[in-house]
C-alpha cells in the first residue's frame, strides 16, 4: 500500500485516510474501509438477503441505516410487507430504520448521519450527494454494499481526480441546478467516468450545503465515482443548524496540490438552463424552448431537496396561481424540511397557489407517482429523465431548475424565471431547524437482536443458486442495444414493477421490456441450455446502481456482455453476480454481430488469466478480440460465480471473523 507524498488534493487524502490495500494510482485497484452504510427500500431488500445468505451476524458500518423513500405508493400490500420485512432486518443486522415519511436518504442522511471525513457506500447511485459535507461517498451495487457491511472493504478502480475551480456567484434568477447542467452540457452523461469530482476555489462561499448537495448528488449524471467538496465553514454551519456542529471538523486540500484533470466553472457567467428529453446531457438555455406548452411542473427530489429550493418557489407563487391545466406537484425532501417550511409559513403560500402536495419521499422522481400523461411536457428537478422513468413510457421529461420550473408554471408554458416581474427572492437557510430525531428506531442491543426473526413474505424469496461461468463459453447472442442503455431500461422502475424487485423470480419478466418485450421469454429458455450473451453500445448500463438490473439478467442465463464501454457501477454489478462485461477493442465490431449469432470462448479462464484481452470467435464471421482488465480477484469472483459463491466456499478475508458460512 502506497500513498503520494506529494501535497494531496482533498479527494485524495480521503482515500489515504481510508486505502486499506492497493496504490493511488489511477487506474489501479484500491480497497477502501467504509464507514457507514446507506440503504433505500426497493433495492436494501436485496441487501438484507445477501446479508441473511453470508451468514451476517452483525453489521460492522456505523451507522448503517435503511430509508423507506422510494416504494411509498402504497396500491396493494407489497410495499407495506416490503416495510416489514425491512423493519425486522434492521431489528436482525444493527442498522438503523428510517420509515416512510421521513424523507428520500440522501438529504435525510447529509441532516442526521452525514459526518465529514468519513466514507459512505450507499445501495444508490446518489449517495455521492454526501460528497457536499466533506465525505468519500460512493453508490455501489446493493452485493458491494452488503460487503462492506460485512467488514470487508469497498474495493473500486483508483479514479483520477478532477478538480473544478468555482470563481464568483450565482446570477439573480440562476441557482446550483443550473451549474451541474452547465457541467453535464460540456462533458455528458460519461465525461466524469473513473473519475472523482473536487469543487475548489472562491465560488464555495457562495454556495449553500445544499446547493453543493445538488451538485454532488448529479456527479453520478456524468458518471463520476465521487464528488468532494471542502468542510468549511458553511458545512459547521449546516450541521450546526441541525444541532449536530460537534460533527464538524475542517478539511481542505493541501496548499500546493494538483488535480489530473483541472476546469473552471465561472458563476457568475451562467444563466437558466434545460435538459431535454430524455437524458441529462441534452442541455440549452431555457430561452431557446420558451412558449413550449407544459403539462407539470414537479419540484423535489434529492436533485434539489433543500430547504430553499422549496422556499424560493413559495415565494414566487405568492399572490400567484399557478396557470389552468398546469399540476405543480410539491414534494417534499425531508420531515425536517416540511416541518420547517411549516413553521415558517412557507406551506401554505404553496397551497393557496394551487399547488398540490405530495408525501415526503422519492415519488415521481422514480415513477412512483405523479406520471405525466403522454407526451405532454413536465419539467423537473429531478436528477434523471431517461425515457420511461417518469412512470409514462412515452414520457416527455426536462430537467431545470426550481425557479424554472415554477416560473413555467405560472406562465402556463416553458418560460424563463428572468422574465418576471417580481425581485428575485433569496433564500438563506434558517438558523435552526426543526429536529427530531424520535422518529428514527436504533439498532437493537446484540444480545436482543439475534433473537428476532426476518419477516419475509413470498415476495422476498432466498436468492437464486448462480453457475460459475463454463469454461467453453458457447452462448447465443440474444439481444444487440445501442448507446446508453441504462439500468431503466434493463429493469424498469415505477409502480407497476419496483414493488417487485425484492424477488429476482417475480420481476424477471418485466427484464428489457422496453427494449425487446420478447427478451424474457427467450432468456428463460437459454438458462438450462449454457445461458445467452447481450451485446450493447458505448456506456452500457448507466444510470442507476440497482443491482437487479445485473442479477435478474443473470438469472435468466445471462453469461456475457460484449459493449463497446460500461457504466462503473454496472460492470462492476455484473462481475459480483458472476457475469462477464468484455469490451471491444476494435469497435467496428459491434457492427458485425447481430441477434441470433453464436459466441464461442474457448479456454475461457486461462485466457482471462493470460492478460487483459481474449480472443472470441462468432459462428461463420470469424475472431475478435475483446477487453477485459480483470483483476485476481475479479477473475476469482467469476470462477465461483459470484460474490456471494466466494463467501459461501469460506474465500472471503474476513469470513471467519464476519460470521460467515
Amino acid at each position: 500500500m502506497t500513498t503520494p507524498s506529494m501535497p494531496l488534493n482533498l479527494a485524495q487524502q480521503l482515500i489515504r485516510d481510508h486505502l486499506v490495500d492497493g496504490e493511488m494510482t489511477p487506474g489501479s485497484e484500491v480497497a477502501l474501509r467504509i464507514d457507514q452504510a446507506l440503504l433505500q427500500d426497493v433495492l436494501g431488500t436485496l441487501v438484507m438477503l445477501e446479508l441473511e445468505a453470508m451468514g451476517l451476524d452483525r453489521v460492522k458500518t456505523q451507522p448503517s441505516v435503511q430509508y423507506i423513500d422510494h416504494g411509498l405508493v402504497q396500491a396493494d400490500n407489497l410495499n407495506a410487507e416490503t416495510y416489514l420485512f425491512l423493519k425486522s432486518a434492521c431489528e436482525r443486522f444493527g442498522v438503523w430504520y428510517s420509515g416512510p415519511g421521513n424523507g428520500i436518504s440522501h438529504p435525510v442522511h447529509m441532516e442526521h448521519f452525514g459526518i465529514p471525513g468519513q466514507s459512505i457506500v450507499g445501495c444508490d447511485s446518489h449517495t455521492t450527494a454526501a460528497g457536499s459535507l466533506g465525505m468519500l461517498a460512493i453508490g455501489a451495487g446493493g452485493i458491494e454494499v452488503a460487503m462492506a457491511m460485512a467488514g470487508e472493504p469497498l474495493y473500486l478502480t483508483m479514479p483520477e481526480i478532477w478538480g473544478i475551480r468555482l470563481e464568483g456567484s450565482l446570477p439573480d434568477w440562476v441557482s446550483a441546478k443550473d451549474a451541474v447542467l452547465e457541467l453535464l452540457r460540456r462533458h455528458g452523461v460519461a465525461g466524469g467516468k473513473n473519475t472523482i469530482i473536487e469543487y475548489y476555489g472562491p465560488g464555495l462561499a457562495n454556495l449553500s450545503a445544499m446547493d453543493r448537495h445538488v451538485l454532488a448528488n448529479m456527479g453520478t449524471e456524468m458518471g463520476a465515482t465521487a464528488t468532494v467538496f471542502p468542510s468549511d465553514e458553511e458545512t459547521r454551519r449546516f450541521l450546526a443548524a441541525r444541532g449536530r456542529e460537534a460533527d464538524w471538523k475542517p478539511l481542505a486540500a493541501e496548499p500546493g496540490c494538483t488535480y489530473d484533470r483541472e476546469e473552471v466553472l465561472d458563476l457568475s457567467s451562467l444563466e437558466p438552463l434545460i435538459a431535454l428529453p430524455s437524458s441529462p446531457d441534452k442541455v440549452v438555455p431555457v430561452r431557446e424552448v420558451v412558449g413550449e406548452p407544459l403539462h407539470q411542473a414537479y419540484i423535489g427530489s434529492s436533485g434539489n431537496p433543500g430547504y430553499r429550493d422549496f422556499a424560493v418557489v413559495a415565494e414566487m407563487v405568492r399572490g400567484r396561481t399557478v396557470a389552468d391545466g398546469v399540476s405543480l406537484d410539491i414534494n417534499p425532501s425531508s420531515r425536517q424540511v416540511l416541518a420547517t417550511l411549516i413553521r415558517d409559513g412557507y406551506l401554505a403560500d404553496l397551497v393557496a397557489s394551487g399547488a398540490r402536495l405530495h408525501q415526503t419521499g422519492c415519488n415521481g422522481c422514480i415513477g412512483m407517482g405523479q406520471a405525466p400523461a403522454v407526451g405532454r411536457n413536465s419539467l423537473r428537478t429531478v436528477p434523471r429523465n431517461f425515457p420511461g422513468r417518469s412512470g409514462t413510457r412515452e414520457d416527455s421529461v426536462f430537467l431545470c431548475s426550481p425557479e424554472t420550473a415554477t416560473a413555467s408554471a405560472l406562465a402556463g408554458t416553458i418560460a424563463d424565471p428572468r422574465s418576471l416581474d417580481m425581485a428575485y427572492p433569496r433564500i438563506a437557510e434558517p438558523a435552526q431547524m426543526v429536529v427530531n430525531r424520535d422518529v428514527f428506531v436504533a439498532p437493537l442491543p446484540l444480545a436482543e437482536a439475534r433473537l428476532k426473526p426476518l419477516q419475509k413474505t413470498d415476495n422476498t424469496p432466498a436468492l437464486p443458486e448462480l453457475a460459475a461461468l463454463p469454461d467453453t463459453l458457447e452462448v447465443p447472442v440474444l439481444l444487440v442495444t445501442g448507446d446508453n442503455i441504462s439500468t431503466d431500461d434493463i429493469m424498469p422502475a415505477g409502480q407497476r414493477v419496483m414493488p417487485y424487485w425484492s424477488s429476482v423470480y417475480a420481476s424477471a419478466p418485466f427484464t428489457f421490456e422496453a427494449v425487446d418485450a420478447d427478451y424474457a421469454r427467450r432468456a428463460e429458455n437459454t438458462r438450462t441450455l449454457g445461458g445467452h450473451a447481450i451485446v450493447g453500445g458505448h456506456n452500457y448500463g448507466q444510470g442507476s446502481s440497482r443491482e437487479n438490473a445485473a442479477l435478474v439478467p443473470r438469472y435468466l442465463g445471462l453469461q456475457a456482455v460484449l459493449a463497446k464501454s460500461f457504466a462503473r457501477i454496472h460492470w462492476q454489478n455484473l462481475i459480483c453476480f458472476g457475469a462477464l462485461p468484455l469490451s471491444f477493442i476494435d469497435a467496428q465490431d459491434y457492427d458485425r454481430l447481430e441477434q441470433g449469432d453464436s459466441l464461442v470462448i474457448h479456454d475461457l479462464h486461462a485466457q482471462l488469466a493470460a492478460g487483459a484481452e481474449l480472443t472470441a470467435e462468432v459462428v461463420g464471421k470469424g475472431a475478435f478480440r475483446l477487453h477485459h482488465g480483470l483483476t485476481p480477484r475479479q477473475r476469482e469472483l467469476l470462477a465461483c460465480g459470484g460474490v456471494i459463491n466466494h463467501i459461501r466456499r469460506g474465500k472471503g478475508a474476513s469470513a471467519g471473523a464476519a460470521g460467515i458460512s
